[in-house]
C-alpha cells in the first residue's frame, strides 16, 4: 500500500440487539468500499449471525439501506470476517457463512488495524 492509500477496518459487535449501530457500521463500510477504499468489515458478537445466508435480509431499519445490500457491496470489493471465538460460540463454521466471508481471529484483526495507513472504527 502506498503512503497515500488508506484502508478502513470496521468492526461491529452489534446485530439485531443494536440495529442502528450495526447499520451505521455497514453503511460506513459500504460507502468506503463504493468510494474505492480498501475495506475490511469484521462481524463480532451478535453481528456474527449476519454472515449466514439470509440473516441480513431479516433485519430492517426505517430510513436505512437494506443490510443485505450493504453487505453485498462490501463483499464485492472488500473483506468480510467473522471473529473466530464469536463463530465458535454460535456454532458457525466456514461451511455456514456466505461465499466470500472468512473466519479469523484477533491476530488477523490486529494485523489489519495496525497496518500503516489503516483507520479502525468500532461500532
Amino acid at each position: 500500500m502506498s503512503s497515500q492509500q488508506r484502508s478502513l477496518v470496521v468492526k461491529t459487535t452489534s446485530g439485531a440487539d443494536r440495529l442502528e449501530a450495526c447499520n451505521q457500521a455497514f453503511t460506513v463500510a459500504s460507502t468506503a468500499a463504493a468510494s474505492g477504499v480498501e475495506v475490511s468489515l469484521w462481524l463480532t458478537g451478535e453481528a456474527a449471525w449476519l454472515a449466514l445466508p439470509g440473516r441480513a435480509d431479516e433485519l430492517t431499519l426505517a430510513h436505512a439501506a437494506p443490510l443485505a445490500d450493504l453487505l453485498a457491496l462490501v463483499l464485492e470489493s472488500g473483506t468480510v470476517t467473522v471473529c473466530t471465538q464469536c463463530a465458535v460460540r454460535r456454532d458457525i463454521t466456514a461451511d455456514d457463512v456466505l461465499a466470500g466471508v472468512r473466519i479469523a481471529g484477533a491476530a488477523v484483526f490486529l494485523e489489519e488495524a495496525l497496518a500503516p495507513g489503516a483507520q479502525a472504527l468500532v461500532y
